[in-house]
């Protein structure tokens, strides 16, 4: 039985990541977004379960003792980690998962799972990137700032993902996104599974 598989997608904060991993979402039914757990307080228009499984600092330690996690990192001032029980269990219904999370968790994936596609996205320019994260409102100018400030360590490890995405239109990157998710599946190994008894493979 084929089994789906894992997509990373990292980003600086501001880079339009959730925006185009939702669309993507809603334009094929065969992959679904990783939900995570964080330690972060939720915000307006966000529901547990939905976003997030929202969790206090002592849960989440817990869960890390538990040895629950397949990665976790410290993102700012909170926490998140990806339940390691909750991917496996998808990826053998054999639809691909798509795990949202920063390049420190990528990292820890594929050394887990070596043919894990690590996709990141840029902004056209920090310029940009400034502009869409007061456009927000959502944080205070200190923590502005301070996303700004280490946006360009994100950025510094986008080499070392499988594909770059800039996101100046968002069509384009969407396309450009589809299309990278749906490469793969019409590989030999994987197609043969779906229509081996049509053709006698």
């Amino acid at each position: 039985m084929n089994h789906g598989k894992i997509y990373v997608i990292a980003a600086p904060s501001g880079a339009g990541k959730s925006t185009l991993v939702n669309a993507l979402c809603k334009l094929d039914s065969q992959i679904q977004l990783s939900i995570s757990h964080t330690t972060r307080a939720i915000r307006p228009g966000e529901a547990d379960g939905v976003n997030y499984f929202f969790v206090t600092l002592d849960a989440f330690k817990a869960m890390i003792e538990a040895n629950e996690f397949l990665e976790y990192a410290q993102v700012y001032d909170n926490y998140y980690g990806t339940n390691i029980n909750t991917i496996k269990n998808f990826l053998a219904t054999g639809k691909d998962i798509i795990l949202e999370i920063d390049w420190q968790g990528a990292q820890q994936i594929r050394k887990m799972f070596n043919d894990a596609v690590l996709i990141f996205i840029l902004p056209p320019s920090l310029e940009v990137l400034a502009q869409r994260l007061s456009a927000r409102n959502t944080d205070s100018q200190e923590v502005i700032e301070k996303r700004l400030g280490l946006a360009m360590s994100d950025i510094s490890h986008a080499p070392e993902f499988d594909y770059l995405i800039v996101n100046d239109n968002f069509e384009t990157a969407l396309q450009d996104l589809c299309s990278i998710i749906r490469a793969p599946r019409n590989k030999t190994t994987r197609m043969l599974e779906q229509i081996k008894t049509q053709f006698n493979f």
